[in-house]
C-alpha cells in the first residue's frame, strides 16, 4: 500500500510513496503526531534529480528492517528541499553547525517534536562502511538515547537553536565602496584554476554568479585578469563533458578538475546562469563559440524542459535505468554505426572518443582542443568543422533520444522560472532573436497568471494542470521582479514594469526587517518555524536579499523611486562585511553594489517600438556589454500608457521617427533625433 506521499505534488515525494516507511510530508499532522507519541522527528531532506538521494532510497528506505526501526521509534517526514527552502535551510545551517560539515542532501536531521534537532548528517549507508555508521545501527543508538538520554539531546538541542538564533541576528553592516569589488577580484584570483579554468578543485561547480561579477570588474576597473578568467573557465566548461556537446545544456558540476565527469543531473537553474554568463561574454568579446553555447543551452531548455503552456520544468534526472550517466555516454562502436567510418572519424577526433573509453569503458563526449587547433590537425577549415560536428552531433540525438531517457521533475518554481526567464529575455534583446523573447514573455505571463493570488501575491510551486501551493518565499520575489525588469528590455512592454513595482511593493510589505534592515526569508504571515532566516550567502542561486537589492536598484532607475533605492543601499550595507570576508559566497551582492556604484545610463527612445530606426537603436544598446544600463521606450501613437508606468518616459517629446534621450547622474543630455546619430552617441558613451 502506498504512504502519504502518493498525493504530493512533488516528484521526489511521490517517489517515496511505495517505501514501507511510515512517511509524512512537512505540516502539522506529522508535528502533533510526534507529541502525541512523544516520538523524535527523522527528517529527510533531498530532490528529485540527487543521485544519493535515490542510493539512500534504494538501500534503506525501501528495506523492511530499516522501515520496521522507523516506523517503531520515530515519525519519519520527507521534504523536498526546492519546495521547502525555508525548512531546507534552517536545518541545513544546523548541520553545518553540529558537525562543521559543508552539507548536502540527502539531509538527514533528528528533531525533537519541538523540531528542535539534535542530531545530522548527510548519506548513511545500511551498514557501517565509508567511515560512516551504518543507518539502522544509528537509528538504534539514537532511540536508545531518546529513551535513555533524554536530558543531553535536550541540552544539545537548545545549544543548536540558540546558535541559530544568534547566527540570524549578528550585525555585520559596514560602507560598501568599491574597493569591495577590488577585493573580490583578489580573492578570485587566488582561488583561480589558471590550467583548466574555474575555481578550486574537485568537484567542481559552474560558479556562473561569480564569472558575471568578473565581467563587472573587468569593465569598471579594465582588469583583463578579470577578463581572462571568465574566459578560461567558459571556454573550457564549453569544451568538457559538464556540457552536453550533443544535446546542448549543462549537467550540474564536474567530479574532476578538468571538467570532464559531470554529475549528470540537469538543473534548470544552472543552464539559466550559465546562459547570462555567456551572453554577457559574447556581448563583451563578440567571440561566436559563446553565442552558440549560450543559443545551443536555450535550445535545449525550449525542447526538453518547457511545458506546452510556457512554464519552465525543474530539473532533469543524473540516473536512467538505475545507472548514473547511462543515457549520455557512448562507444565508438555506437558513432561509427550511427555515421559512418568517414563522419565517426572526424568526431571521434574531436570529441575524445576512443575504443578504451574516457570514463569506466565508455565515451563521455568533450573537445580537449581548440577548434582552430582541430581545423589544423584535420585540414578542415574551422567553420566548415564545426557546423559538421554540429549536423553529425544532431544525428547522435535523434540516436539517443531512443534511449530510456532520464527522469524529469516537472513542476514549476517560480524563482527557478524567473531566472530563465531574464535569461531568455536577456539573450532574446541581445541575438535579436524573437524566439527566446516569445519564450520569456510566455513564462511570465504562466507565472503571473497561475502562481499569483488574488491580492497580488506569489505561490512558491505548482504542477501544470494543478493548483499552486506554498506561500512565495522572498527569493521568489526578488528573482521574479528581476526578471519582468529583463523582459521588458526585450519588449517594452510596459505592464512588465507594472508588474515588477506591485511585487516590489508586496515584497518589502512582507519580508523586508523593519528593525534590523534586510529582508527575511518567509514573509511576515509565514508558518512559524523555529527561527526567521535572512539568506544573505549564494549558493546554487543568488541569495534571496542579493536579488531583492539588485531588482530595487534597477527598478528605482526606471521608476525614479528612491524609497526603492535607499531600502536596496540599506541591504547592501548590511552585508558588507560579508562582502569584504566572502566575496566567493556574495558574488551576487556585488553585482548590485557594482550597479549601485554606477554610474548607470538611463536611455529613452522615443518612437514606434517596431520600425527599423527604433529597432536599430536597441540593437546598438544590447548587443554590448553594458550590465549599468536601463533602456526604456515610448510609441508615441499609444498615448501616455507607457510614462504613467515609467517616469523616465516623461516629458520626452518626439522629434522624429526616432528620438533618444541619454541621461546619467541625473542629468540629460541634448536629444538626439535619428537612428545613426544615437548609435554614435551610445557607442561614444564611457566605458
Amino acid at each position: 500500500m502506498p504512504n502519504r506521499l502518493i498525493n504530493e505534488s512533488s516528484l521526489y515525494l511521490r517517489q517515496h510513496a511505495q517505501n514501507p516507511v511510515d512517511w509524512y510530508p512537512w505540516g502539522a499532522e506529522a508535528i502533533e503526531r510526534a507529541k502525541d507519541l512523544n516520538r523524535p522527528i527523522f527528517l529527510s531532506i533531498g530532490y528529485s534529480s540527487c543521485h544519493w538521494c535515490h542510493v539512500m532510497e534504494h538501500e534503506s528506505f525501501e528495506d523492511e528492517a530499516t522501515a520496521e526501526i522507523l516506523n517503531g521509534h520515530f515519525v519519519s517526514i520527507k521534504v523536498d528541499r526546492e519546495e521547502r527552502p525555508d525548512v531546507d535551510t534552517i536545518y541545513m545551517t544546523a548541520l553545518q553547525a553540529m558537525t562543521q560539515d559543508g552539507g548536502g542532501w540527502p539531509l538527514s536531521v533528528w528533531l525533537t517534536p519541538d523540531l528542535h534537532p539534535f542530531y545530522a548528517g548527510t548519506y548513511f549507508p545500511p551498514e557501517n562502511r565509508y567511515g560512516r555508521p551504518g543507518f539502522k545501527t544509528l537509528l538504534k543508538a539514537i532511540a536508545d538515547a531518546w529513551a535513555n538520554r533524554r536530558e543531553d539531546i535536550n541540552r544539545q538541542s537548545a545549544e543548536v537553536v540558540r546558535f541559530l538564533s544568534e547566527h540570524q541576528t549578528a550585525s555585520a553592516a559596514g560602507e560598501p565602496g568599491p574597493d569591495l569589488l577590488q577585493g573580490a577580484a583578489t580573492a578570485l584570483r587566488r582561488a583561480f584554476d589558471s590550467t583548466h579554468g574555474g575555481f578550486g578543485r574537485a568537484p567542481k561547480f559552474p560558479r556562473a554568479i561569480e564569472l558575471r561579477l568578473l565581467l563587472r570588474i573587468w569593465k569598471r576597473f579594465g582588469d583583463d585578469m578579470a577578463l581572462h578568467m571568465v574566459r578560461q573557465s567558459l571556454d573550457r566548461m564549453a569544451a568538457g563533458g559538464i556540457c552536453d556537446q550533443i544535446g546542448g545544456g549543462f549537467h550540474r558540476y564536474s567530479t574532476d578538475e578538468r571538467w570532464l565527469v559531470p554529475h549528470f543531473e540537469k538543473m534548470l537553474y544552472d543552464n539559466a546562469l550559465l546562459t547570462s554568463a555567456y551572453v554577457e561574454a559574447w556581448q563583451a568579446t563578440r567571440d561566436p563559440e559563446y553565442r552558440r553555447v549560450a543559443e545551443q543551452t536555450l535550445d535545449f531548455v525550449l525542447r526538453e524542459m518547457t511545458d506546452p503552456a510556457g512554464p519552465f520544468y525543474s530539473s532533469q534526472d543524473a540516473d536512467s535505468e538505475g545507472v548514473e550517466g547511462k543515457f549520455y555516454v557512448w562507444t565508438r562502436d555506437e558513432i561509427e554505426t550511427a555515421l559512418g567510418s568517414e563522419d565517426a572519424k572526424v568526431l571521434c577526433a574531436v570529441y575524445d572518443i576512443s575504443a578504451v573509453g574516457n570514463w569506466e569503458g565508455h565515451n563521455i563526449p568533450n573537445r580537449p582542443k581548440s577548434w582552430d587547433a582541430l581545423s589544423r590537425e584535420l585540414s578542415i577549415p574551422k567553420d566548415d568543422l564545426v557546423n559538421r560536428c554540429r549536423e553529425m552531433a544532431k544525428k547522435l540525438y535523434e540516436l539517443r533520444s531512443k534511449r530510456v531517457w532520464p527522469g524529469r521533475d516537472e513542476k514549476i518554481l517560480t524563482s527557478w522560472n524567473a531566472i530563465m526567464i531574464a535569461a531568455y529575455a536577456q539573450a532574446g534583446a541581445a541575438f535579436d532573436e524573437p524566439k527566446y523573447i516569445h519564450a520569456a514573455a510566455a513564462a511570465a505571463d504562466y507565472l503571473l497568471t497561475n502562481l499569483r493570488k488574488t491580492d497580488g501575491r506569489l505561490f512558491r510551486t505548482a504542477a501544470v494542470g494543478s493548483p499552486a501551493k506554498i506561500d512565495a518565499y522572498l527569493e521568489d520575489y526578488a528573482f521574479l521582479i528581476d526578471a519582468l525588469l529583463c523582459l521588458y528590455q526585450a519588449t517594452f512592454n510596459p505592464h512588465a514594469v507594472e508588474a515588477a513595482i506591485q511585487l516590489a511593493d508586496l515584497m518589502i510589505q512582507d519580508f523586508a526587517d523593519p528593525n534590523g534592515g534586510a529582508f527575511f526569508y518567509t514573509a511576515s504571515g509565514h508558518e512559524l518555524l523555529i527561527t526567521r532566516t535572512k539568506d544573505s550567502y549564494d549558493g546554487s542561486t543568488p541569495s534571496g536579499n542579493a536579488m531583492a537589492a539588485t531588482a530595487l536598484l534597477r527598478l528605482a532607475a526606471f521608476t525614479d523611486r528612491r524609497d526603492l533605492r535607499e531600502i536596496a543601499e540599506k541591504t547592501l550595507r548590511q552585508f558588507a562585511r560579508l562582502m569584504r570576508d566572502s566575496p566567493a559566497g556574495s558574488g551576487q551582492m556585488l553585482v548590485a553594489l557594482d550597479f549601485l556604484l554606477g554610474p548607470v545610463k538611463e536611455i529613452a527612445v522615443v518612437g514606434p517600438p517596431a520600425g527599423e530606426p527604433v529597432r536599430q537603436i536597441l540593437r546598438a544598446v544590447s548587443s554590448r556589454f553594458r550590465p549599468n544600463i536601463v533602456v526604456a521606450v515610448a510609441d508615441p501613437s499609444a498615448g501616455n500608457a507607457a510614462e504613467n508606468i515609467i517616469p523616465l518616459l516623461r516629458d520626452r517629446p518626439a522629434l522624429g521617427d526616432a528620438t533618444t534621450y541619454i541621461c546619467e547622474n541625473f542629468a540629460c543630455k541634448a536629444p538626439v533625433v535619428g537612428a545613426d546619430n544615437a548609435i554614435r552617441a551610445i557607442e561614444s558613451l564611457p566605458g
